[in-house]
C-alpha cells in the first residue's frame, strides 16, 4: 500500500459498525451508539464459514423434500424445488420457472461458492485481485435479498388458495429447510469482514 495513503487503522481509528462513526482503537465502546467496536469483526472466518457449513447441510433437505403439498378435490400433491420448475417449464411458464430456478438454485450455490472462495483467498494471504474480491463480497449482498423469492411464492399461494375441501396448500419440510440455507447465507455474509482482504497488503 502507498506510504501518502492513510486508512483508518493507520491512524488508530476504527469504524463503528452500528452506526458507522470512528472511534479510536483503544475504546471498546462506541461514543455515539454505545455499541462494541472492534478493529475487525472476531474470528470472521471461522463464523463465515460456520454459517456455510449450516447453509450447505440444510440446501440438501431444502432441494430432497417437497416444499409444499397441494390438496386439490380430494387429491395430495407434493412438490420439491426442482419439480416444481419442471412442471412450470412443462406449462410453458418460462419466465416464472426460469425466475425461480435462478432465485433457488443458483443463487443460493453461488452466494455459497462465492464466501467460500473469499474466505480461502485470505487463508491463502492472496494479494492479488482485491478490488474483484471486493465487488464480489458487495455481490453476495446484493443477490442474497433475491434468494427467499422461493419462500415467498410458498406464503402467498398458502395465503391465498385456501378454499376449504376443494383447494388448499400448505408448507412442508422443504420450505423450513430452505428458509434456514436462506438465513444461513445472510449471516455468513454479514460475519465477512471485507476489510480482511485490504489487510492482507500490509502482511
Amino acid at each position: 500500500m502507498s506510504s501518502d495513503i492513510k486508512t483508518a487503522k493507520d491512524v488508530e481509528l476504527t469504524l463503528c459498525l452500528h452506526c458507522h462513526k470512528l472511534n479510536p482503537i483503544s475504546w471498546s465502546v462506541c461514543s455515539r451508539c454505545g455499541g462494541k467496536i472492534y478493529l475487525r469483526k472476531p474470528k470472521s472466518i471461522q463464523v463465515t464459514v460456520a454459517w456455510l457449513i449450516t447453509a450447505i447441510v440444510f440446501y440438501i433437505p431444502a432441494n430432497v423434500f417437497p416444499v409444499m403439498t397441494t390438496f386439490a378435490f380430494g387429491r395430495e400433491t407434493a412438490s420439491t424445488i426442482v419439480g416444481g420448475i419442471f412442471e412450470l417449464w412443462e406449462q410453458k411458464s418460462y419466465v416464472i420457472a426460469s425466475i425461480i430456478f435462478i432465485a433457488s438454485i443458483i443463487i443460493p450455490i453461488l452466494k455459497i461458492l462465492l464466501l467460500l472462495w473469499l474466505c480461502l483467498s485470505l487463508k491463502l494471504n492472496l494479494t492479488e485481485t482485491l478490488k474483484l474480491r471486493t465487488s464480489l463480497y458487495r455481490l453476495t449482498l446484493w443477490i442474497g435479498r433475491w434468494s427467499m423469492i422461493d419462500v415467498f411464492v410458498v406464503a402467498i399461494l398458502v395465503a391465498l388458495l385456501q378454499l376449504g375441501g376443494l383447494l388448499s396448500i400448505q408448507p412442508t419440510i422443504g420450505s423450513l429447510a430452505f428458509a434456514c440455507v436462506v438465513i444461513a447465507t445472510m449471516l455468513a455474509a454479514e460475519s465477512f469482514d471485507p476489510r480482511l482482504i485490504w489487510d492482507s497488503l500490509e502482511r
